[in-house]
């Protein structure tokens, strides 16, 4: 464009072509377990725009305009994008992403690129690799072509580890002893015993996650080679050492953490009602949650409507976020992977919070056996009940930093974002959550009521695509429980 050999209208073209080409390219199928975790997700490529450049300047220019004009224009399931919004993003960038965001697509999701480079500083990198990474998946940081970075599965099923400390370490669910004998209901006698136990349980499984990520590490290095990223990357061919053995600059292992609004909220619970008010023991509570509230309506109403929320800028439930996110990080980072990197934390459950949510009994939240859980650093579905910028100052509180990514769903009624004040009053919590170092938000902008009418007339609504989780997709493919699971979201409407 710059010498005249390529016009606006043709780079345009160029790029649409590239979008259809890699929309034509399907995700592999998902079978078993697999299936059931994570649904019709994508392949997670994830075009970055905007961000900064090595020297710590704006990145972003006449292409991110021109692409965000693409993405409006096809907005197809993949590639995936994102806008890297920094303290030097124009705002004319950001608005047009939120111009975007405003036609219901989940997309462009938003991500602050100042804490990303501060995340990648605290895994050891320098400065211009950091600035020169961004994110991948659905949150992930890294530095592009010069870290191979392995994520193991959404093993840390948040209120799963809490229901083994209320059961002395045995699932209740199929009777089989997991976790360490943490003592029964009754002889946790206080708050800080109930934590200790939880604690003890969440250790337990991460060392066995660990020695398993390890076991299954020495495998890839030793028996499955990737020639092709290995060339891609930096410094394999250096070092003679392939992608999977530990030849990339920086290596970081990463292990995903799901379901803290739920635990928050279950906590809060105990705390208050069994601990604080002392309305309820302890075997009590979890004799409910056996038989899933069954004949104890009252109970469960109480748990639901008389705890403090995390979502509502409330300390109470805020303060117990932040020491579930302590011990999970305590527990995970920095622990050696095997390839010479460490095991790093995230927050993220692409659709995985459906699948937890099926295995895992009733919570002390009132939330009823077999239902979803809070999914990524979300609050418990419904549960936010002062606004918007109360569910971001209650996020913010959450030491992102420490993180290798954390995933914050939104979903606004289409009202609310209309006309220019809607997208400069977006763009100013935008810029109030990534002041407090957030590290990524996407939203849904659709109303419930549009949502029922596709699941009554799904022919009628074949092109509605909604934000799932670190992807978008057709509403309408999507399973009955994970359809539920996004009506059930807090619709913002402004009231």
């Amino acid at each position: 464009m710059e010498d005249g050999t390529l016009g606006e209208a043709a780079a345009r073209e160029l790029i649409e072509c590239f979008f259809i080409k890699f929309n034509n390219h399907p995700a592999p199928p998902k079978v078993g377990v697999t299936a059931a975790e994570s649904g019709t997700y994508t392949d997670f490529a994830n075009i970055n725009l905007g961000g900064l450049l090595a020297d710590g300047s704006d990145g972003s220019n006449e292409v991110t305009h021109l692409l965000l004009d693409v993405i409006d224009e096809m907005h197809l399931l993949q590639p995936s994008s994102n806008v890297q919004v920094s303290r030097k993003t124009p705002d004319a960038v950001l608005a047009h992403a939120l111009r975007v965001i405003r036609q219901g697509y989940g997309f462009p999701s938003l991500f602050n690129a100042d804490v990303v480079v501060e995340e990648q500083l605290r895994q050891d990198k320098t400065l211009e690799d950091a600035r020169a990474g961004g994110c991948s998946g659905c949150v992930e940081v890294g530095a592009f072509g010069k870290e191979a970075y392995i994520l193991t599965g959404y093993f840390n099923n948040l209120p799963k580890v809490l229901e083994l400390a209320l059961n002395d370490g045995v699932d209740p669910r199929t009777g089989v002893r997991l976790g360490p004998s943490t003592g029964a209901p009754g002889s946790l006698e206080t708050f800080a015993g109930v934590f200790a136990a939880f604690e003890a349980q969440l250790g337990h499984l991460v060392d066995a996650k660990i020695r398993g990520n390890n076991l299954i590490g020495r495998l890839y290095a030793t028996g499955m080679a990737a020639p092709f990223l290995s060339v891609l990357t930096d410094d394999c061919i250096a070092l003679g050492r392939d992608y999977n053995a530990g030849g990339a600059r920086y290596n970081n292992t990463f292990i995903q953490a799901v379901g803290i609004g739920t635990i928050t909220d279950s906590l809060a619970a105990i705390k208050r009602h069994v601990f604080d008010d002392r309305r309820l023991a302890l075997p009590q509570l979890t004799a409910a949650l056996a038989s899933d509230f069954a004949g104890d309506e009252l109970l469960r109403a109480r748990l639901v409507t008389r705890t403090p929320k995390y979502g509502n800028d409330d300390d109470f439930a805020d303060d117990l976020m932040r020491r579930v996110f302590a011990a999970a990080f305590a527990s995970i980072d920095g622990r050696p992977d095997g390839r010479g990197g460490v095991h790093r934390l995230e927050m993220l459950p692409t659709t995985c919070h459906v699948y937890f949510g099926q295995v895992c009994g009733a919570t002390p939240d009132g939330r009823r056996a077999g239902t979803p859980l809070a999914e990524g650093i979300s609050p418990v579905q419904g549960a936010d009940r002062c606004g918007p910028t109360a569910v971001f100052a209650s996020a913010a509180k959450m030491d992102h930093v420490k993180t290798g990514g954390t995933l914050l769903n939104m979903k606004f009624s289409p009202s609310v974002l209309a006309g220019d004040v809607g997208i400069s009053r977006l763009a100013a919590l935008v810029r109030t959550y990534f002041r407090q170092d957030g590290h990524h938000v996407q939203f849904n902008v659709v109303g419930a009521d549009a949502l029922r009418a596709a699941q009554v007339d799904p022919e009628a609504h074949r092109g509605l695509i909604v934000r799932v989780a670190g992807y978008s997709d057709y509403f309408c493919d999507l399973s009955p429980a994970l359809q539920e699971e996004i009506i059930a979201r807090t619709e913002h409407d402004g009231t």
